[in-house]
């Protein structure tokens, strides 16, 4: 089993950045395919970013792409997703999710094929 705990998120403004951070435990995310799903009120899950086990494909949504960075820090079991130029329309709950898988061939972006996840953390951009 994985555990996942998101952190990082809070109240910003438009143009801010943060700094999100996906903490796991009882598992090494080295052998993760690793992913940030968020989900606006009244809306679905929406794949964000996410990168295979050994960080070589990497994924973004069009709405985020060239302003948010997914990485990983192995050592630390920790995923992040920096986010720069914030929008009001970035305002979600931020849920960090896992899949057991160590293929570099295809990126999973349903939330249906991810294993593990988060509780979230919430990220709210004023105008």
């Amino acid at each position: 089993q994985v555990q996942l705990v998101e952190s990082g998120g809070g109240l910003v403004q438009t143009g801010d950045s943060l700094r999100l951070f996906c903490t796991a435990s009882g598992r090494t995310i080295s052998a993760l395919a690793m992913a940030w799903f968020r989900q606006a009120p009244g809306r679905e899950h929406e794949l964000v970013a996410g990168s295979s086990w050994s960080g070589s494909l990497t994924k973004y949504a069009d709405s985020v792409r060239g302003r948010f960075t997914t990485s990983r820090d192995n050592a630390k079991n920790t995923e992040y997703l920096q986010m720069n130029s914030l929008k009001p329309e970035d305002t979600a709950v931020y849920y960090c999710a896992a899949r057991d898988d160590t293929s570099d061939h295809y990126f999973w972006t349903r939330p249906a094929d991810y294993d593990y996840w988060g509780r979230g953390t919430q990220v709210t951009v004023s105008s």
